[in-house]
């Protein structure tokens, strides 16, 4: 259960991520810069290990979202999702992304449906990869404003209910005093999307909120000028927690260049 959103502007592009998940859950770890094969990350993690979203060296952004709308389920022993971004940011280009995620060495027939979204600024290219148990499929998507929805709840009605919440915010509908995405200030756009109750406080809401399960993070990733930074907070965006703040250099390229401190 998540909503990703993406904007862009001509020389970078920021994306946000609520993780809604079940109230019993053990919370997740906070953001931390680690070394993927000689390349530098930065994403949060998971206790036992893996993540839902990240960012690399060469500005690229991976983010996880589980396909509830697939019914199927893997029949052998499991292996994690959250292992599928960890693995992939060690990769520059959506070309190398691709490969590996369809190597025989992914394991992909025991990873339970998802839906993987691959921001690469160097080509200005959306790549969103399915996996339904069957087939991996890739489907490109315009470099503009974009959301992806789940919901393990009801995903058909979340994706319209928030759906219609992004487009709303993007056109600015009267009655909005904020109206649509402001001249310089779109992670302040995102931050105010991602809090949102509309159309009321509950399952179908941005922010999440079920006796059972809620929104328990919200991640932020911002590249542009020469710089990855991401801002984390824990629990529910409309009430934050803690917030941790990182950045790593990135050199944007169509070949996925390292930093040019070579990190």
């Amino acid at each position: 259960m998540c909503t990703v959103t993406f904007l862009a502007w001509s020389d970078g592009y920021c994306l946000g991520m609520n993780r809604d998940e079940k109230r019993s859950r053990v919370a997740g770890l906070p953001p931390s810069i680690r070394e993927e094969a000689g390349r530098r990350v930065l994403h949060p993690s998971e206790p036992g290990g893996g993540t839902w979203i990240g960012v690399n060296d060469s500005g690229i952004t991976l983010a996880l979202i589980n396909w509830y709308s697939v019914r199927a389920r893997v029949t052998q022993v499991a292996v994690s999702r959250g292992e599928v971004v960890q693995r992939l940011l060690r990769h520059g280009s959506s070309p190398a992304v691709a490969e590996a995620l369809a190597s025989p060495d992914f394991l992909l027939a025991r990873l339970n449906p998802f839906r993987l979204i691959g921001i690469f600024p160097g080509t200005q290219q959306i790549t969103e990869w399915r996996w339904d148990l069957r087939e991996l499929s890739g489907v490109d998507h315009a470099w503009a404003p974009a959301t992806w929805i789940s919901s393990g709840h009801d995903e058909p009605g979340a994706q319209k209910t928030r759906g219609r919440a992004f487009r709303e915010a993007l056109l600015g509908p009267a009655g909005d005093p904020e109206g649509p995405v402001p001249n310089g200030a779109p992670v302040e756009w995102l931050q105010r999307l991602h809090r949102s109750h509309l159309p009321e406080r509950g399952p179908y809401s941005t922010c999440m909120h079920r006796p059972d399960a809620v929104t328990v993070s919200h991640t932020e990733i911002t590249v542009g000028a020469g710089e990855a930074w991401m801002r984390h907070g824990q629990g529910s965006p409309c009430e934050e927690g803690p917030v941790s703040c990182h950045s790593i250099p990135v050199r944007v390229g169509p070949a996925g260049e390292r930093p040019v401190n070579g990190g």
